[in-house]
């Protein structure tokens, strides 16, 4: 049996001027050309984004970097994180974003998109993520309700990774919180043809 091939190399390159220093990917391989370059664009968006949420004293000692979740069946998702530190605050503050592409068409994804229309992938999430928290004992600021439109995610090896910010639901000392779910316990309500449906099919 042939070795696994992911669909794309991801490079590593640092963007380091001064007391910065932010580690971000770059991809190449056999997709179309201007379909690596909409991603690698979309790449340095998302580190720039992460860039300007930081406060201005702290941007001149930024630190940046990602991790590869999902390289396979043509989809690409990608975590990134900046952690920067303001003179005289308690702590530092990070913050996280990730995307999700279909590396044969270009398209990147929302959490909506990965489901049926008009499923109530809504509710199926939100009583996971209530079970998660009642079972690892997390405490939020205030009590769950739902997830957001636009709710922050990735794909990790075969599950969808819902994850909120710092201060977001719980305490600076939680962390971020994530809540992975099984693809095959979302089977009834994802897109069989989308990044969901895929990972959820054995084989390359």
């Amino acid at each position: 049996m042939d070795s696994f091939q992911p669909p794309v190399l991801v490079r590593t390159l640092t963007y380091a001027p001064g007391n910065i220093k932010i580690y971000y990917p770059q991809i190449e391989g056999k997709i179309d050309p201007r379909i690596e370059q909409q991603v690698n664009r979309r790449i340095v968006q998302i580190n720039e984004q992460l860039a300007n949420y930081q406060n201005p004293e702290a941007r001149p000692g930024m630190y940046g970097e990602f991790a590869v979740k999902t390289n396979e069946k043509n989809i690409l998702s990608i975590g990134f994180l900046n952690f920067a530190y303001t003179p005289m605050a308690a702590h530092g503050m990070t913050y996280i974003k990730s995307e999700t592409w279909d590396l044969s068409t270009g398209k990147t994804y929302q959490l909506k998109d990965l489901f049926k229309p008009g499923s109530n992938y809504a509710e199926v999430i939100n009583r996971h993520i209530k079970e998660q928290l009642k079972a690892r004992q997390i405490d939020t600021l205030e009590p769950f309700k739902s997830i957001r439109p636009g709710q922050d995610f990735y794909i990790a090896d075969k599950s969808l990774v819902i994850y909120f910010q710092l201060y977001e639901i719980t305490a600076y000392v939680f962390g971020f919180p994530m809540f992975p779910i099984s693809v095959f316990d979302l089977q009834d309500i994802i897109d069989e043809n989308g990044p969901l449906g895929k990972m959820a099919v054995n084989g390359l």
